[in-house]
């Protein structure tokens, strides 16, 4: 009878485990804040159409690249992008400098994942 209850406690402790390892997983491909969620699929339906279709595939985008790219470095890679619209030797800074070119890089790569996973299937 006491064995029951060790190996039923075990059995718990792992599904308990278990639930709570899948849940951080989750928990890490949605890091991305709801505003900013919605501020990419407004912009992407912006420049892909304003409809259903086009707002599934913008989510999936996003859901894909938050999948790959945490959003601390999204943030990144966007800003750096933003900063290097400008003009003079503060944009030129941002435009010559070989970590902010890998940051917006490792973008480039999740966004062109995004787009094969979402729009070519």
């Amino acid at each position: 009878m006491i064995r029951k209850r060790v190996e039923g406690a075990a059995l718990s402790g792992f599904a308990l485990a278990m639930l709570v390892a899948q849940a951080s997983a989750v928990e890490a491909e949605n890091d991305y804040p709801t505003d900013a969620r919605v501020d990419y699929v407004f912009g992407c339906m912006a420049a892909n159409g304003q409809t259903r279709d086009a707002m599934q595939r913008c989510a999936c985008s996003l859901d894909q690249l938050a999948a790959i790219l945490p959003y601390d470095k999204y943030v990144q890679a966007s800003t750096i992008l933003s900063m290097r619209q400008g003009v003079g030797n503060r944009a030129n800074e941002f435009k010559a400098t070989k970590v902010f070119d890998d940051k917006v890089a490792d973008l480039r790569r999740a966004q062109a994942e995004a787009e094969i996973r979402c729009y070519r299937g």
